[in-house]
């Protein structure tokens, strides 16, 4: 097997050696691989629909390391993909690096809000307003009057979730008492359930008996400890109700899938320009099925739509926590 083959797989580097240019999608998983059960996975959903829907393919690579991320982006530019989905904010710099050099290759990207590209389509999603409603939840599911917030790499867009999981639980009770820990400071974060497994039993031994997990593949840790232990955790982007059924109270979906779908189908005609999708959108919420139907009560339900609509309307405001770097109703 050559490198080539071993970095862009092998129908990938197939068609790069035989120098096709085929207007063929491609998909740049970020680190934690595409079956982290989360974020990645999500996007995974998606692209997976895609092809069952049209019978279409699109090439595809894990990224095993932050170099990788410009290379990627090249190798797939020059094979002709098109349209080139990336996932994470890792990939700001690089596209902003490649993507001017393409100018007639789209470019989608999740998670990037602020950079400069007309050939690039940025997708946010307001984090902190679905994460307010699975606050709630756990408030309100919580005995000990003690919920954890467990985030994978410290950097904004996880304190924005759980600024807004913070909220949340405030708003049902102001007394609660939230303990929040992050796993890491590189990358190597979004993927250590062994750390995500020792940061909830600390929070458990703290008191803790709900803890909310967004932390990519590091959550698996924190969902299987939990579970193993008698308390309920919450999931973060895909639906993690069945990892445990009965044991995660719901999961604060971020529709990834639905973005990266959308993507696809478009083709090379998507638009570009900057997008954020909130509860208005679909784009964020809480999931409800048969495995955590027995942990939701009608009361409980019946909030957190109530809820759901004055945030929507402009009723209630969540604080996001890009708006000042802090947040009011956590220290980090």
């Amino acid at each position: 097997m050559t490198l080539m083959t071993k970095f862009l797989g092998a129908s990938a580097a197939t068609a790069l050696m035989a120098g096709a240019a085929v207007a063929e999608p491609a998909l740049i998983f970020d680190l934690g691989g595409k079956f982290d059960k989360s974020f990645n996975e999500a996007a995974y959903e998606g692209a997976q629909r895609w092809a069952t829907e049209t019978g279409g393919t699109y090439r595809e690579i894990e990224m095993q390391s932050e170099a990788q991320r410009e290379q990627a982006l090249r190798r797939f530019a020059d094979a002709g993909a098109n349209p080139i989905i990336t996932m994470g904010f890792g990939m700001a710099d690089p596209l902003s690096s490649v993507a001017a050099d393409f100018p007639d290759t789209k470019f989608v990207v999740v998670d990037v809000t602020w950079i400069e590209g007309a050939n690039i389509r940025q997708i946010g999603f307001a984090e902190h307003e679905g994460s307010y409603l699975v606050g709630m939840m756990a408030a309100m599911a919580t005995k000990s009057n003690t919920v954890g917030f467990i985030g994978g790499m410290d950097v904004p867009l996880i304190r924005h979730f759980g600024c807004g999981y913070a909220q949340g639980v405030k708003a049902v009770n102001p007394d609660a008492k939230i303990i929040a820990n992050m796993t890491g400071t590189t990358p190597e974060a979004w993927n250590d359930p062994v750390k995500g497994s020792e940061l909830t039993s600390a929070q458990i031994s703290q008191g803790a008996d709900v803890v909310f997990a967004a932390a990519g593949g590091t959550g698996v840790g924190v969902l299987q400890t939990a579970a193993d232990s008698g308390i309920l955790s919450i999931g973060v982007d895909s639906n993690q109700n069945h990892l445990h059924p009965g044991k995660v109270l719901t999961s604060m979906l971020k529709r990834v899938d639905n973005a990266v779908y959308d993507a696809l189908k478009a083709g090379e005609n998507v638009e570009t320009g900057v997008f954020t999708f909130g509860l208005a959108e679909d784009g964020v919420g809480y999931a409800m099925d048969e495995n955590n139907a027995s942990l939701v009560t009608d009361e409980m339900k019946a909030a957190v739509d109530a809820a759901r609509a004055g945030i929507i309307s402009g009723e209630i405001k969540v604080v996001s926590y890009y708006e000042n770097d802090s947040c009011p109703a956590l220290d980090f």
